[in-house]
């Protein structure tokens, strides 16, 4: 088992990595009076057994909810709320955000309000939220197309990551994962873009030290911005690289035809396009990212969509300034600048 420190002062938490971690899970979840499981039905039935077996006789209740981002809305949550009101849960209770990344933004946004604010821990199912969901404290749901429109930042206590469920996952989910693992490599560590590149074969078979490896560095250039900038008023903004367009694209599609890792890296090809169209990026690296990008096997010819339409979501952002739309380009290999574009610069 390793251990990678999230450093935020008082809300400073552990991200532990490791096999089997599910089988101790008690160890790591800290003080509590109950818990809550938050899940949703494929990871229930997956691991739901397992897990209510590894807590034992401890005072838990579950609530399951259907997967995907079909889920991530207000009518959810008051569900849920309705739920933790019922079964009793106090502040001295704890949610424990059993799944991927919808489950992650719907429990640690549940825990955020409910009772003004109630700890809870991520134990992340999928490649995409153990590499970077889970992570940060970012917690949400999606308004209509907008995503993440309604939300807080609010810390979880811990974040326990069991790498023997990623062999369960789907291929296309575990690809899906593959659109932040990246992103890593482009916005910080070029050393660590040059390490996928070299190992991709390698993490396509799911090796388990390179896997590890993968997820560590992950969390590690995770934490370590988000320790810099807890409220992502700076250097966090890097993290969006791919999602202005990504989240329009999900948006669009009202979140059916592409998974949220999917659309990150349609979103992180067509920017890297963009910063090319700029000047902004030495033509080697822009090859250099889209190639690899391409060379994942994911579909990124998105012309079929209007483009006025993605224009109109993305100018609903969330991080848009003085009217216009925000996009974090890569400009150098781990360097990342942000621009403030209107729709007329807008082509790629």
């Amino acid at each position: 088992m390793e251990k990678v420190q999230v450093d935020l002062g008082k809300d400073s938490y552990p991200i532990y990595i490791g096999k089997g971690l599910l089988d101790n899970i008690s160890e790591y979840l800290g003080e509590r009076d109950k818990l809550l499981i938050l899940t949703d039905k494929n990871v229930d039935a997956l691991y739901g057994d397992r897990l209510g077996k590894n807590l034992g006789d401890e005072a838990f209740c579950k609530y399951v909810i259907e997967p995907g981002e079909s889920s991530k809305n207000m009518d959810t949550v008051i569900e849920i709320l309705s739920y933790m009101l019922k079964e009793h849960l106090t502040r001295e209770s704890k949610v424990v955000a059993f799944g991927g990344g919808v489950v992650g933004d719907i429990a640690g946004f549940c825990a955020s309000v409910y009772m003004r604010g109630i700890p809870f821990v991520q134990v992340p199912t999928t490649l995409l939220a153990q590499v970077d969901s889970s992570v940060g404290g970012k917690t949400g749901v999606n308004l209509s197309q907008w995503k993440n429109m309604i939300g807080t930042f609010y810390q979880p206590k811990a974040v326990i990551i069991d790498t023997d469920v990623l062999y369960s996952l789907p291929q296309r989910e575990f690809m899906s994962g593959m659109g932040e693992v990246v992103k890593y490599g482009i916005i910080q560590d070029n050393t660590f873009f040059n390490y996928l590149k070299e190992n991709i074969h390698k993490i396509k078979d799911m090796d388990e030290a390179v896997m590890q490896h993968v997820i560590r560095r992950c969390c590690q250039v995770k934490g370590q911005i988000v320790a810099l900038d807890e409220k992502e008023q700076g250097v966090r903004k890097i993290l969006n690289f791919g999602h202005t367009i990504g989240h329009a694209l999900e948006g669009m599609t009202q979140y059916q035809k592409y998974t949220h890792g999917e659309a990150v890296l349609i979103g992180m090809y067509m920017e890297t396009f963009i910063a090319r169209r700029l000047g902004v990026i030495p033509e080697d690296y822009f090859y250099e990212i889209t190639d690899f990008i391409q060379n994942l096997g994911m579909d990124v010819d998105i012309p079929m969509y209007d483009v006025q339409k993605l224009i109109e979501i993305m100018m609903g952002d969330k991080k848009n300034a003085q009217g216009k739309i925000s996009f974090i380009l890569p400009v150098a290999r781990g360097k990342m600048k942000e621009y403030l574009l209107d729709i007329h610069e807008l082509q790629w």
